[in-house]
């Protein structure tokens, strides 16, 4: 049997067997020889405390700081709070298309041309005077208002007269309206987006302090996986790999390799002691089948064991490793749904705590209907928003079909995955939701 095959036995199983209760706690690892299911359930860890543990190993200890430029910037974290170098906006500025006018009108309008942005500053206008003046130019001294152009009119005398009342100030973006130099405009911790990119640039900055992102190395395991063409003679396609770059970027870190290693416990091993990264990440090989290397290449290391094997389904054979003081490796389960599970059980906290991202928040949503739970173990089960007539908007969340093991079509529409305890859940029950980072109204989804 298969790594990838043994959790789906397990699951059947484990509605025969009664489990052990969970044992924390650290141990090094070691080969695990003939030991069975009950061994393997009676490690397991709580998967909140599995959870917990790993966003511990993550946060307060970012792996770095540098200065980024803007360019480069996008998707780190400040290390730094964002403070204004500079007076928003540095100048009055007029905030319409129109005329810059002084005093009471009507006004005496100037011949000289108009005030444009980018340009250097206009002669002072007199009381009764006005000016042609563009948005975004500096507004010349001694104008108190600016009328725009749909709300002007001008006489055959040539003087400008207003359509309505003119307010002193009217239009004008006044120097520092938005932050004075010195103002912090963001906090330490926050995720570069495009707009504190441009945030950024407004204030004066070329580059910014951010927290470097963690390396994540990828080890794909599994004589019978493919990277392209149909599925044939046994073998299939390796459906994490071209999953786990985009998801991983998504959390911070920078994915420095994807290695596809197979079944060969040698190159496994010169992998794990040859990798510099931060995280280790592998697929499969973490149950006790006969091609399942990775918990004896760990022993051999001298690897701690913090995690292994987690009390959910799917995923529950995965595994947390020490390599180093500073240096993890997770073991995300070969079947798709069960990595995707150990991803957010376990790497998806320690990386935003190495990226100096803050805890994920947690969000929570009433069930449209019953959930059964597992016997023993937390269930992950993917859900959509549904409104009261089945339609997307503000309702409940409602399981979603095909959430076996090694399927992925249901998650591919889920919002998020429900924590189902072992108790289940009945229709309007509340339970947290773990959000995805490509649900299209992750932020809105759930509470």
């Amino acid at each position: 049997m298969t790594g990838s095959e043994v959790e789906g036995v397990e699951e059947a199983l484990a509605l025969l067997v009664p489990l052990p209760g969970a044992v924390g706690g650290r141990r090094t690892a070691r080969a695990r020889g003939g030991e069975g299911a009950g061994a393997e359930r009676h490690r397991a860890t709580v998967w909140g405390e599995a959870r917990a543990l790993a966003g511990r190993l993550g946060a307060g200890r970012p792996v770095g700081f540098g200065h980024t430029g803007l360019g480069q910037a996008l998707g780190r974290v400040l290390a730094d709070p964002l403070t204004a170098l500079t007076d928003l906006p540095s100048f009055d500025t007029s905030a319409m298309d129109g005329w810059a006018v002084a005093g009471p009108g009507p006004w005496a309008a100037s011949d000289g041309g108009a005030v444009l942005a980018g340009r250097a500053s206009a002669e002072p206008l007199q009381d009764g005077a006005a000016v042609r003046i563009a948005t975004g130019a500096r507004l010349p001294s001694g104008a108190t208002a600016v009328i725009r152009a749909e709300h002007a009119r001008m006489d055959g005398a040539g003087q400008l007269h207003a359509l309505r009342a003119v307010g002193h100030g009217q239009d004008i973006r006044p120097r520092g309206q938005e932050c004075r130099s010195g103002d912090q405009l963001l906090p330490a911790g926050t995720v570069v987006t495009p707009v504190v990119l441009g945030l950024a640039a407004a204030a004066g900055y070329d580059r910014l302090v951010t927290v470097e992102r963690p390396g994540v190395e990828v080890l794909v395991l599994g004589d019978e996986l493919l990277g392209a063409g149909l599925p044939r003679d046994g073998l299939i396609r390796d459906a994490l790999g071209p999953m786990l770059t985009p998801w991983l970027e998504s959390l911070g870190a920078e994915v420095v390799a994807v290695r596809r290693l197979g079944d060969d416990p040698e190159a496994l091993a010169d992998a794990v002691r040859g990798s510099s990264a931060d995280l280790v990440l592998t697929t499969g090989g973490t149950a006790a089948g006969p091609v399942d290397h990775l918990h004896r290449v760990l022993a051999e290391a001298g690897a701690e064991l913090l995690v292994d094997g987690v009390k959910v389904r799917p995923g529950h054979p995965m595994l947390l490793a020490r390599l180093a003081p500073d240096r993890h490796l997770v073991g995300l389960p070969g079947n798709p749904l069960a990595a995707v599970a150990a991803l957010l059980t376990l790497a998806a906290p320690l990386l935003r705590g190495l990226a100096g991202r803050t805890a994920a928040a947690s969000r929570t949503a009433a069930v449209g209907e019953s959930v059964a739970g597992h016997p023993y173990d937390t269930r992950l089960v993917p859900v959509v928003r549904r409104g009261a007539e089945g339609q997307a908007g503000d309702g409940v969340a409602v399981p979603v079909r095909f959430h076996g093991p090694a399927m992925l079509r249901g998650v591919a529409v889920a919002d998020g995955l429900a924590v189902v305890p072992p108790t289940g859940a009945r229709a309007g029950d509340t339970l947290e939701i773990l959000t995805l980072p490509w649900a299209p109204t992750t932020e809105g989804c759930f509470t």
